[in-house]
C-alpha cells in the first residue's frame, strides 16, 4: 500500500468562486457543505405523485425526497412510479424483511408499508428539536437503523446547537422506548450484525458513539484522523460508517485519503490511505466485504478531485469511478453488479435523481428520481 497522505489543515468554508467541475451552480454550496451556517431555503414541496398500490418488483428503488416531504419508488430502469408523503425533509431510512420501511424525519419517524404505498404511523420523537425544518441543519432525524430482528428502530436525531441523541422506536407497540445521549449532529447510525451494539456518528463531534442495545450505556470513541483543532469549522470529520462484514469493524472514510478502521468493542483504530482525494460522504459494504463511497466533490478546486464513487475490495485496492455533480449516498443491487448514488446532497447542488454506475464496467447514467433524493433502499 501507499504511504498515508500529508495530514491536511483544518479547513474553513469559501464563501466566493464557483467549482470547476460544477459550472452550473454556484460553487459555495459545496463549500459550505459540512461547517455550520445558515440554510439556503428549500425548493417547494411537491405533491406525491399517485400510483396504484401494488407491490413493488424486485430491485425497485425507494428514495427519501428531503426536499420534500415524501418518500418516491424509482423503477431502476424508468424513473419515478410513485410517492408517499411522510414528514418534512425526509433523511435516512431503513426497509425489513416485512415490507415496511421506517424513515427518519424532521416530525417522528414514518412508518411506509411499501406493499400498499401507504404511510401507517409516525411515531414522534420524545426530544424536542424546534419547529419542523429543512436543510442540512434541521432538527429531528437522520441516521436509522433496523436492528437484525426487526424488533427495534434506532434513529440519530440532532438536536440544534446541541450534542444528539438516539432515540429507541418499538416496532410493534410503534413508540419511542428510549432515548440515549451520542454526538452532534448524528449522520448515519449502524448496527453490528448480532443486534447487540448500535453506533452513531457524530459529524460535529468528531466521534462514534457505541450503544449496547441491553444497557444502552453509551460509549463515546474519538474518530478524528486529522485532529479536531477546527472544531464546528472544520470539513475534516466523520460522516457515515459501515460494519465490515469479516469482523464486525467500523470504516468510516475521510476526504478520499484515509479509511479509519474502528474496533467499536476496544476503541482501537488503524488508518489506510485511499485514494479518490474528494470531500466523502455516504458509504455501503457489500456482503463480501466491497465498501463504496460517495465523493461529493472538491473543498479546494486547485487541490481536490471531483465527485466519484470509489469502489475498494477487501485488500484495499480502490476504483474511483468520476460522477458529474454531487452525490450523498449509495445502495448497491442484490446481484451486487449496479450501484445507485442519490443527487440529493445535503446542501446546495444537488439535483433530482440518482447516478446508476455498472460496476464492471465503470459505466454510468442517470436517472430521475424524487425531489433531492438522499437516503435509499433496494426493495
Amino acid at each position: 500500500m501507499n504511504a498515508l497522505p500529508p495530514r491536511r489543515r483544518a479547513r474553513r468554508p469559501r464563501r466566493t468562486g464557483r467549482l470547476l467541475l460544477l459550472p452550473v451552480l454556484a460553487g459555495a454550496a459545496l463549500l459550505t457543505a459540512c461547517a455550520p451556517g445558515e440554510d439556503t431555503a428549500a425548493p417547494p414541496r411537491r405533491a406525491p405523485v399517485t400510483a396504484p398500490a401494488f407491490p413493488p418488483a424486485a430491485g425497485t428503488l425507494l428514495v427519501t425526497d428531503f426536499g420534500s416531504d415524501t418518500v418516491t419508488f424509482v423503477d431502476p430502469a424508468t424513473g419515478p412510479t410513485g410517492s408517499v408523503r411522510v414528514g418534512t425533509a425526509p433523511y435516512g431510512l431503513a426497509v425489513g424483511p416485512d415490507g415496511r420501511a421506517w424513515v427518519a424525519t424532521a416530525e417522528g419517524v414514518a412508518v411506509v408499508d411499501t406493499r400498499s404505498r401507504t404511510r401507517l404511523a409516525l411515531v414522534p420523537y420524545r426530544t424536542r428539536t424546534g419547529p419542523a425544518d429543512t436543510g442540512e441543519y434541521r432538527g429531528g432525524g437522520m441516521g436509522i437503523a433496523l436492528a437484525p430482528d426487526g424488533s427495534r428502530v434506532y434513529v440519530g436525531v440532532n438536536v440544534p446547537g446541541g450534542d444528539g441523541v438516539l432515540e429507541v422506536v418499538d416496532t410493534a407497540r410503534l413508540r419511542v422506548t428510549a432515548v440515549v445521549p451520542v454526538g452532534r449532529r448524528p449522520f448515519d447510525v449502524d448496527v453490528s450484525a448480532d443486534g447487540r451494539e448500535v453506533y452513531a456518528t457524530g459529524h460535529d463531534s468528531f466521534d462514534v458513539t457505541v450503544v449496547p442495545a441491553t444497557s444502552l450505556r453509551p460509549r463515546r470513541i474519538e474518530v478524528a484522523p486529522y485532529g479536531t483543532e477546527g472544531g464546528l469549522g472544520s470539513w475534516l470529520k466523520p460522516h457515515y460508517a459501515a460494519v465490515r462484514p469479516a469482523d464486525g469493524r467500523l470504516l468510516l472514510p475521510f476526504e478520499g485519503e484515509r479509511l479509519v478502521v474502528l474496533d467499536p468493542r476496544t476503541g482501537a483504530s488503524t488508518v489506510e490511505p485511499m485514494t479518490a482525494n474528494t470531500h466523502q460522504h455516504g458509504a455501503t459494504v457489500t456482503p463480501d466485504g466491497t465498501l463504496l463511497v460517495v465523493g461529493t466533490g472538491p473543498i479546494d478546486p486547485a487541490e481536490d478531485a471531483g465527485p466519484s464513487l470509489t469502489v475498494r475490495t477487501p485488500d484495499g485496492h480502490e476504483r474511483v469511478i468520476p460522477l458529474e455533480g454531487p452525490h450523498e449516498s449509495v445502495a448497491v443491487s442484490r446481484d451486487g453488479r449496479t450501484a445507485y448514488v442519490t443527487g440529493g446532497f445535503t446542501r446546495d447542488g444537488s439535483w433530482d435523481g440518482i447516478t446508476v454506475v455498472d460496476l464492471p464496467s465503470g459505466t454510468t447514467h442517470r436517472l430521475p428520481a424524487g425531489h433531492r433524493p438522499l437516503g435509499i433502499a433496494v426493495l
